[in-house]
């Protein structure tokens, strides 16, 4: 499965070029859910295809999600045990609310609840 389709992206690259543009730091919903391991989750906003850098509520599992930036190519490059899993786009969950309320909820609940 490729991890994003090109409408993912462009809209990913879209809300990267409008926060670049913005005084403040707008509060996108997600555009995409990413998972894999069990455990790790991410929910990415923003997308920065010079840096190939994404911008998101990341999850690893340990207990404290956190916004941050994550490598696209690191992300690709992911493999969980035993099997050697790569991580996955979520096809079913949709979004209708910023990432400042699924931040709010995951660092209360202590994981993603997307």
């Amino acid at each position: 499965m490729k991890l994003l389709t090109k409408a993912l992206e462009t809209k990913l690259i879209s809300n990267y070029k409008a926060n670049q543009d913005s005084i403040g730091s707008l509060d996108f919903s997600p555009v995409v859910k990413i998972f894999g391991g069990g455990a790790f989750t991410w929910l990415f906003t923003e997308y920065d295809p010079e840096s190939r850098l994404f911008f998101g509520l990341c999850d690893v599992g340990q207990g404290s999600p956190e916004l941050g930036y994550v490598s696209r190519d690191e992300l690709e490059e992911i493999r969980f045990k035993p099997f050697n899993l790569p991580v996955e786009r979520d096809l079913y969950t949709t979004f209708d609310k910023p990432l400042s309320y699924y931040t709010e909820i995951a660092r209360r609940e202590r994981k993603i609840e997307a």
